[in-house]
């Protein structure tokens, strides 16, 4: 059973508790659409449940890693599954197989206690500030519980200056972070990560892709070298941008980055620059990918195929899958585009009209979606189902980010600091 703490006596009101956000200098929107975004009661967690979830994220890491090998040994099979456009696939084969430095994974706890993962966030993960600032603000109010973010920090540093030290025996000095600077959602995240290097003592850059160049000096942003590039920039946002509803307008930017991608992907395969994530995460964050798992579940080893039945929901593409049963099994399905993030592109059949349901099956353009089985998850006295998001920072589980929401899980849903129970 979900157990909440009582309501914490630190901060008076919402309104007090808000100051303290604004105070932190990183997160600046206590409220969503007039709603208060974060709660003041956190989950507590026993060792045992959150070993639990440990040991499912971990695997279902694993998964994505037995995967990658998969397709590089079979590149014909690679092509023909996922199709990918002529710019994803340059990035798919100049990763070289590398995918991970950090990621999250999207859990669900069912009433027998079981897991489920509806999908492990490999690209462009987020979250971080959220999940890391409000232990931090909350933590002294939940009395003896154990905050678990508290290794956080120590363990991205130390995943940034691993990935360094496999192209380079010279010391990490300067990052660049390269995200979507148009977009607000994650400003707090960068600011969070800036915070962190430089009190590493290393030198940061932000800036979008438009900002790279690359000159003898070896990669640079805004004039700048630097040694390592932490990518928040989306993958199917640097290759070709395609519509993935029939009914919808094209992209007003569909073109690939060629230029800044065509420099990246240089730079990083004549070991100039270190990349974090690897271009990989191209495959890794398609959702096709979750359906490859179970369409060629028997090329995976024992160990998988069994992490694969207890872990992820059956899922299938929906170009090879059937439309009239999906039609007659709405509660029973979810519908995901490719790329589609934190719930956008996601119809849950049982939380849709049959009208919704009917429009999105004639809508979805097949090559872009997959059907993953629905499951109920465990509710709290609320009716509102945790998404319990486990950070694996170099395949090793590193933090959670819980959020409660009655439906899908969206950006607007309830925020939940995440604790230990101090007793085994």
């Amino acid at each position: 059973m979900i157990q909440l703490s009582p309501l914490p006596l630190s901060f008076p009101t919402y309104f007090d508790f808000a100051q303290a956000i604004y105070n932190t200098g990183i997160l600046s929107d206590p409220w969503i659409d007039g709603r208060e975004r974060f709660s003041l009661q956190g989950v507590i967690l026993s060792q045992n449940q959150a070993d639990a979830l440990d040991e499912a994220a971990e695997g279902v890491a694993y998964l994505h890693q037995e995967l990658v090998e998969i397709l590089l040994h079979r590149p014909t099979l690679m092509s023909d599954f996922y199709e990918l456009t002529p710019f994803q696939q340059a990035m798919w084969e100049s990763s070289g197989g590398l995918w991970h430095g950090i990621a999250r994974a999207d859990l669900f706890v069912l009433p027998n206690g079981q897991i489920q993962c509806c999908e492990l966030n490999s690209d462009t993960p987020s979250g971080e500030p959220e999940a890391v600032l409000l232990n931090q603000l909350l933590h002294a109010a939940h009395g003896t519980v154990i905050d678990p973010n508290t290794r956080f920090e120590a363990s991205f540093l130390r995943m940034l200056r691993e990935s360094h030290a496999k192209r380079t025996d010279q010391p990490l000095s300067s990052v660049a972070i390269i995200y979507p600077t148009e977009l607000t959602e994650d400003l707090s995240m960068i600011l969070l990560y800036t915070r962190w290097l430089q009190a590493a003592g290393i030198n940061v850059v932000t800036g979008s892709p438009f900002n790279l160049r690359r000159t003898r000096r070896g990669l640079e942003v805004l004039g700048h070298p630097v040694d390592l590039i932490i990518r928040h920039y989306k993958t199917d946002w640097w290759g070709e941008r395609d519509p993935v509803w029939a009914d919808a307008e094209d992209f007003p930017d569909p073109e690939p980055l060629f230029e800044p991608l065509g420099m990246l992907i240089s730079a990083e395969m004549a070991g100039e620059v270190t990349l974090v994530n690897p271009l990989g995460s191209v495959i890794t964050q398609n959702k096709l990918s979750l359906a490859f798992f179970w369409e060629y579940r028997s090329l995976f080893s024992e160990t998988a195929q069994a992490w694969i039945r207890t872990y992820l929901p059956e899922t299938h593409r929906l170009s090879y899958f059937s439309i009239d049963r999906l039609r007659k099994e709405q509660s029973q399905w979810v519908l995901k585009s490719d790329y589609g993030c934190e719930g956008a592109e996601t119809i849950c059949g049982p939380f849709v009209s049959p009208e919704t349901w009917q429009r999105s099956l004639d809508l979805a353009i097949p090559q872009h979606f997959v059907a993953q089985r629905f499951f109920e998850a465990q509710c709290d006295d609320l009716g509102r189902i945790p998404n319990y998001g486990v950070y694996l920072i170099g395949g090793s589980a590193s933090g959670y980010f819980t959020r409660l929401s009655s439906q899908s899980t969206e950006y607007s849903a309830l925020t939940v600091p995440t604790f230990l129970s101090p007793e085994e």
